[in-house]
């Protein structure tokens, strides 16, 4: 079980954060990013799992500057709130609170960062723009495919559905085109696969992007 921290970004804002512990001497750090449902019983569990595997993990709040406290649901009505926060939160201040994680998450060596849905997204831009990570892996990230231009300062595996109908595939093949040394995976899933608290989740997808992403943060980060 991990705990409740709080973090201070360069500006000086402060956000919540779960912070969740290995046993014994860390590996590294990784940051998990939210989706557009806030640090709920899904992040959680994902940063829990990243600490079993050895990482000390730290997750975010980043809708803190729009909202304390956002756990939402996978529901048309929590789906439309989380976009309204979404929303409100600025990419160059999601970068700042990135850089808090990854500050905090050092305290366990190199520091990895991993993201899914709208946190798919800021991965690939902190991949870009945030110093002091050693790897990135992006989740079916929203507006990557338009984000093209960025230029990913460490190694990074992207995660894609072929059935997503929010991320076309065309716009994958452009991103897999202009960033040659990166590595993109593309699942026979649709968007949110990894999340089992979704109805788009898909087992496999799911188990074979988590190996693929342990063995690439083993690699990258120890």
């Amino acid at each position: 079980m991990g705990k409740q921290i709080r973090l201070k970004a360069s500006d000086g804002h402060t956000l919540a954060a779960y912070r969740a512990e290995p046993k014994g001497k860390a590996r590294g750090g990784v940051v998990v990013v939210q989706e557009i449902f806030g640090v709920n019983s899904h992040i959680r569990s994902v940063a829990d799992g990243y600490a079993a595997d050895g990482y000390l993990a730290i997750a975010p709040a980043m809708f803190d500057r729009a909202e304390k406290n956002v756990e939402l649901g996978y529901d048309q009505k929590d789906r439309d709130i989380g976009i309204a926060l979404k929303n409100k939160c600025p990419v160059d201040t999601a970068m700042l609170d990135v850089e808090a994680a990854v500050k905090a998450a050092s305290e366990g060596g190199k520091v990895g960062i991993v993201g899914y849905c709208w946190g798919g997204y800021v991965t690939w831009l902190a991949a870009a723009r945030v110093a002091g990570l050693s790897a990135a892996v992006p989740y079916y990230g929203g507006g990557v495919h338009d984000a093209i231009g960025e230029q990913p300062k460490c190694p990074v595996m992207l995660h894609f559905g072929e059935k997503d109908a929010h991320i076309p595939l065309a716009g994958v093949e452009k991103l897999r085109a202009a960033h040659p040394r990166q590595t993109v995976h593309i699942y026979p899933a649709e968007h949110g696969f990894n999340c089992d608290h979704r109805g788009s989740y898909d087992a496999a997808s799911a188990k074979l992007a988590r190996e693929r992403s342990i063995e690439f943060i083993r690699k990258y980060i120890g």
